[in-house]
């Protein structure tokens, strides 16, 4: 896994004053030092402490918890003492940075980035849930029966409530939510590379929000949707447009979303007391510096409860689980003339507030690292 290089002057910035671009008072991540593998708290995107070893060795205040034994394990016991003891941690590592730095606080480019949930029981993807990718879309597949043009997101004459997982509102306008399930075993870190299937030459990306699932979530209504939302990260839904050679069974999800590297998620999870407004956060795409996807999340055809709601209305969702919530007009084979990734690209996904997922692209020959 390729380290995400990071100046070492950011260190430094725990001492200056926060501006309204400054990060959350932290955010979460899995990381890796030699062989060990740990939980770690982020602060201002500098500097990881290795939770476990700062929770042993805090004694001002002593811990009252047990240290998490993975990120499935903290978000489960967050809300029963977790969140209390990363607050404590973090605020004597800021004191303590003033005078030297504890040997279990690392700077961010002398660990290596790990996936921030290892792994998700479920993952979930929500198809085309932007207006706009939508439109560009329907140049590139065929529509449902009936479909003569593109529909930005409006159902069809004729389409009806989905008994027991979807039930259509009065007025409401939009088709029913669609989902897909991405392998868990697809998933890679930040900095780690995306590989190009062997003869696939039609691969691209798509920007998304994760929802971080918080609690055990079954048949959840919209008014207690965020309840069960931990937090937010990012997921790169990697697209393979190259279709498997016939029409048997219509689209093929899994040759077209889940191939070995088609996953990137991270590179860390911000809780969600740091988000005021999930819904109205910016997004970028850039491909070797140039900027292709820009849009806001409040472009989504199904909010983030909904969506929440609709997952939980078809199987259970657990602690660190994950849903991705769709990707801005602006993918690559939706261009004229079309962008489709080749070896040596290098891709940026950015989300106000939670990050840039950054990830280079590699051939499926090339020496794993």
């Amino acid at each position: 896994m390729k380290r995400i290089l990071v100046s070492s002057a950011m260190a430094l910035s725990l001492m200056t004053v926060a501006s309204a671009q400054a990060p959350p008072a932290y955010r979460l991540g899995t990381f890796q030092v030699q062989s060990h593998t740990f939980v770690g708290i982020v602060l201002n995107d500098a500097l990881v402490i290795d939770f476990a070893a700062a929770n042993a060795a805090i004694r001002t205040p002593a811990s009252r918890v047990t240290a998490p034994s993975d990120m499935k394990d903290l978000i489960g016991r967050y809300d029963t003492g977790l969140r209390d003891r990363i607050v404590e941690v973090a605020a004597f590592v800021r004191r303590a940075v003033t005078t030297g730095r504890p040997a279990y606080v690392f700077d961010l480019a002398a660990v290596k980035v790990m996936p921030p949930v290892m792994y998700p029981t479920t993952m979930l993807n929500v198809a085309v849930n932007y207006r706009e990718h939508d439109v560009e879309m329907a140049r590139v597949r065929d529509g449902s029966p009936g479909q003569a043009a593109p529909t930005a997101g409006n159902a069809l004459p004729g389409t009806k409530s989905a008994p027991g997982i979807w039930e259509r509102r009065e007025g409401d306008t939009r088709w029913n939510p669609y989902m897909f399930l991405k392998a868990p075993a697809a998933i890679v870190a930040s900095g780690e590379p995306v590989r190009l299937p062997p003869q696939r030459t039609q691969i691209e990306w798509e920007c998304e929000l994760g929802i971080v699932i918080g609690k055990t979530a079954s048949r959840v209504s919209v008014e207690r949707a965020f309840d069960y939302v931990f937090g937010y990260t990012i997921e790169n839904d990697m697209s393979d447009r190259g279709g498997r050679g016939d029409t048997r069974y219509g689209t093929d999800w899994l040759v077209g979303k889940n191939r070995d590297t088609f996953a990137p998620l991270g590179p860390f999870i911000t809780p969600k007391e740091f988000v005021a407004d999930p819904g109205n956060l910016g997004i970028t795409f850039s491909l070797n510096g140039a900027l292709l996807q820009k849009g806001s999340t409040n472009q989504m055809i199904h909010r983030i409860d909904e969506q929440v709601v609709y997952a939980s209305n078809l199987l259970t969702l657990r602690p660190g689980d994950v849903i991705a919530t769709g990707t801005p007009p602006g993918v690559g084979s939706a261009r004229t003339p079309p962008v489709l990734l080749k070896a040596g690209d290098r891709m940026a996904c950015s989300y106000n507030g939670i990050g840039t997922l950054t990830n280079p692209v590699v051939a499926s020959d090339a020496p794993s690292r």
